[in-house]
């Protein structure tokens, strides 16, 4: 693996630290998720529709005791903050990466949200050196996933799924992603599967990582008034679309 692979991958990751998250204890407590403005305009187009309060938010999204062989840890404030950095060259693209970016799309009420990586098993005491050593390769390359709840009033839930679906089909032909100094090429924005809640919509990624193709995985479901998010890549450039965290996730939100 080229240390500039991993070091665009993690670039692109913005803030999602596979150090970190080997390393979490397994806290549930985000340290900033918050509640936003809320969309006047979209609540009073359609009153029924009532967004949940940050405690009911952050109660629903995935805890560690939710996940078997991951590892779960909430957002930090340094994470955070490289996602206010993050800007990209075509207007358009915007909602692919607000989805991208532990950052709800458009304007929720509330947002939570949780870093996920998946663990592998651990070689056997007895594992011959070269066993151990793919064991090794195989943890740096687990995916990582960022998962995203966004809960809204009104018609915010289906606008901003409406406007995530609309980027990928409008991005179709790449993007650049900017994170502070760096610039990643996304060169191809592909439709994926994933069928589950009131609608979703699934992406595959594939970025130019120094010259070497990478692909990440985006999946947006909408349940009700909230929008679940799932951004998976991997440190060694090629991420497996994380099925188990959506599937739980989902199940969770009832």
């Amino acid at each position: 693996m080229r240390r500039t692979i991993v070091r665009r991958t993690a670039v692109v990751a913005s803030g999602l630290s596979l150090a970190l998250l080997v390393s979490a204890c397994g806290s549930d407590k985000p340290a900033a998720d918050s509640a936003a403005p809320k969309d006047k305009g979209s609540a009073a187009a359609e009153p029924a529709a009532k967004a949940l309060s940050q405690a009911e938010l952050d109660k629903l999204v995935l805890a560690q005791s939710d996940l078997k062989n991951h590892k779960v840890a909430g957002a930090t404030k340094a994470d955070l903050a490289a996602v206010k950095t993050m800007t990209t060259d075509k207007a358009e693209c915007k909602p692919l990466v607000q989805a991208m970016s532990l950052s709800a799309v458009g304007t929720p009420a509330a947002t939570s949200t949780r870093k996920i990586v998946a663990v592998p098993k651990a070689p056997a005491r007895d594992a011959s050196a070269d066993e151990k050593a793919a064991a090794g390769m195989k943890a740096l390359s687990a995916t990582v996933t960022a998962d995203t709840l966004g809960s809204y009033d009104g018609k915010g839930a289906p606008d901003a799924f409406a406007s995530l679906s609309a980027a990928g089909k409008a991005c179709a032909g790449g993007f650049t992603l900017v994170v502070g100094s760096d610039k990643t090429k996304f060169t191809k924005v592909a439709p994926a599967t994933y069928s589950g809640g009131d609608e979703a919509v699934a992406f595959v990624l594939t970025a130019d990582l120094d010259g070497e193709s990478g692909t990440s995985h985006l999946v947006a479901v909408r349940k009700g008034s909230t929008l679940a998010s799932f951004y998976a890549q991997s440190l060694g450039g090629k991420a497996e679309q994380p099925k188990d965290v959506i599937d739980t996730q989902l199940a969770k939100l009832g």
